[in-house]
């Protein structure tokens, strides 16, 4: 997700608003592997969770295929480092689920995996990760893009009654209305969530908690190096010494049955 740094700072961010989150109690962030949240959008998670909001965590994939070792070895240790960078930020829910790294597709059935933890979790705002093809920087990951894909439809899945009825039927998850979905990353950005020193080092620390998955990518950046720099660009854009930045979509108050 080194990308995603990039692109972020390269990117002018015009009509940045607040994030209207004073009311909100439960966040759900699903992403397609380990480490996806760590590149600065962690930042906006200390920052609830130390106000007192729930946030989850629900990642598609253990990422098995994101290292060089066998992915029998690497899945595990890429979930143990995963717990380590949750537990920097206030996240005590995590969930993985066991899709296969690398070969994503925005499929009824992940649709439906993502749609039963959002009727689980009911969830304020719903954050994901970019899924455009092209992003930052270059040509965008392919789970990314299908799980921003997935994700973005799996909302509002959830909240259709005649969608997916076994979730209702057979495991007793009544509808929900997310009222925002979240897109981290993205290159023309609406809404930004201010966050301060402690934020920011809680979001430099969970990416820190990824050891093993940075030593073996080479070159990679030290995160102390570049993550306060991505957090003061979208300060700039946001008119606060550090921000973290999200498309926002307001999916308006709903309807309860």
């Amino acid at each position: 997700m080194i990308g995603q740094a990039r692109g972020m700072a390269e990117t002018d961010h015009p009509r940045i608003t607040p994030l209207p989150d004073a009311d909100w109690r439960r966040v759900l962030c699903v992403v397609a592997h380990p480490d996806d949240m760590e590149y600065g959008a962690s930042a906006a998670v200390a920052a609830w969770t130390r106000r007192g909001i729930e946030v989850s965590y629900l990642l598609l994939t253990s990422g098995e295929a994101g290292m060089q070792a066998p992915p029998e070895e690497v899945g595990p240790a890429r979930a143990a480092e995963q717990e380590r960078a949750c537990a920097t930020v206030g996240v005590t829910d995590l969930r993985i689920l066991d899709h296969p790294d690398g070969m994503l597709t925005p499929s009824l059935e992940l649709r439906r995996d993502v749609a039963r933890v959002v009727r689980q979790v009911q969830p304020d705002a719903v954050v994901t990760a970019n899924f455009d093809l092209e992003a930052y920087g270059g040509l965008n990951q392919a789970d990314h893009r299908a799980a921003g894909l997935a994700t973005i439809d799996a909302v509002r899945d959830a909240d259709n009654t005649w969608v997916f009825r076994e979730l209702a039927d057979d495991e007793g998850l009544a509808k929900w209305h997310t009222r925002w979905i979240l897109v981290a990353g993205h290159p023309e950005a609406t809404h930004a969530v201010s966050v301060d020193a402690q934020a920011v080092a809680a979001s430099v620390a969970s990416l820190e908690c990824h050891e093993a998955y940075l030593a073996d990518l080479p070159g990679h950046p030290v995160p102390s190096e570049f993550i306060p720099e991505i957090l003061a660009q979208g300060g700039r854009a946001a008119g606060a010494d550090h921000a973290v930045l999200f498309r926002g979509y307001d999916l308006g108050p709903g309807m309860r049955d």
